[in-house]
């Protein structure tokens, strides 16, 4: 985390800052003729646009006003063309006040996941906050070994070349994930988890840092996704991200006698052949700390 995201004050000037850039005068209706020193708006025609004055909207990107009202948030939230997830965050970045750090809890599968996991016959893992893989089944690790307990999915996203050619549209994948990640760390900005990844990959990926400085948030619930598998080839699944307490069950699955869904069952069938220990694979608790390695 930046040292400006670390200060709340700031943190809503950066959001601010970050959409202007993104929305260029033609569609809000201004002439795009002369030159231009900046990307997307000056500051003074959001002022404009969402009738307040330049110098409070001046204020409100450096940090000064903390407090602006739902009326004038509203209006820059329109004039930014803000979708309903990225309105709520703004809404959000605003009410946030100071607070105690919180204490810091790891996150605990449920022993009934596990037998979950355990009978499920389509890939099914289970990821906290940061997209760490806490959990997996067998068929999940024969979709993709970088589903494997200990794992960071965003990390492999970025760094792994394997699994960026496993995705059939990896620069849409990954501009969803970092988006994710932003609008989950939400005010939680002194996470030590959260830190540690994205000062990680703040270091190691450009693609991430371009990303991360457009402060874009978006909800990665569900949806359908294709990925390229190297021994079944192309696979069109569905996913489903189901919250279980503190964590979340994610789960992929094609139409049902589809050619995706023969696929999936002679990966099944690969998978059952293969030597890996199924109990490691689902990665029940033991003694060790349930926190991923690298």
């Amino acid at each position: 985390m930046s040292e400006e995201e670390s200060h709340g004050g700031h943190r809503l000037g950066s959001y601010l800052r970050a959409r202007r850039e993104l929305v260029s005068p033609s569609q809000v209706g201004l002439p795009t003729g002369g030159r231009r020193r900046v990307p997307g708006l000056r500051r003074e025609e959001v002022a404009l646009l969402a009738g307040i004055s330049p110098d409070y909207y001046l204020r409100l990107e450096r940090g000064r006003d903390k407090n602006p009202s739902p009326q004038v948030l509203e209006s820059l939230a329109r004039v930014l063309q803000l979708d309903d997830i990225e309105r709520a965050y703004l809404l959000d970045l605003a009410a946030a006040r100071p607070r105690a750090p919180r204490r810091k809890r790891s996150e605990h599968v449920p022993v009934r996941v596990y037998e979950l996991l355990a009978h499920l016959q389509v890939p099914a893992f289970v990821e906290g906050r940061a997209f760490d893989v806490l959990a997996s089944n067998p068929m999940a690790v024969a979709l993709s070994p970088r589903l494997r307990p200990g794992q960071n999915r965003l990390r492999s996203l970025l760094l792994d070349p394997e699994e960026r050619a496993f995705h059939q549209d990896w620069t849409k994948a990954t501009a969803d994930f970092i988006a994710t990640l932003r609008t989950t760390v939400g005010d939680d900005i002194d996470n030590p988890r959260f830190v540690e990844l994205v000062g990680e990959l703040a270091l190691s990926s450009q693609r991430f840092r371009t990303l991360w400085a457009r402060h874009d948030v978006r909800s990665l619930a569900g949806g359908t996704t294709t990925v390229h598998h190297p021994v079944v080839g192309e696979l069109h699944l569905h996913r489903d991200k189901l919250p279980i307490e503190d964590v979340i069950l994610v789960v992929y699955y094609p139409d049902k006698n589809s050619d995706s869904d023969e696929k999936l069952r002679l990966l099944a069938a690969l998978a059952h052949t293969g030597t890996a220990d199924d109990e490691t694979r689902v990665g029940r608790p033991d003694a060790s700390s349930n926190r991923p390695t690298r």
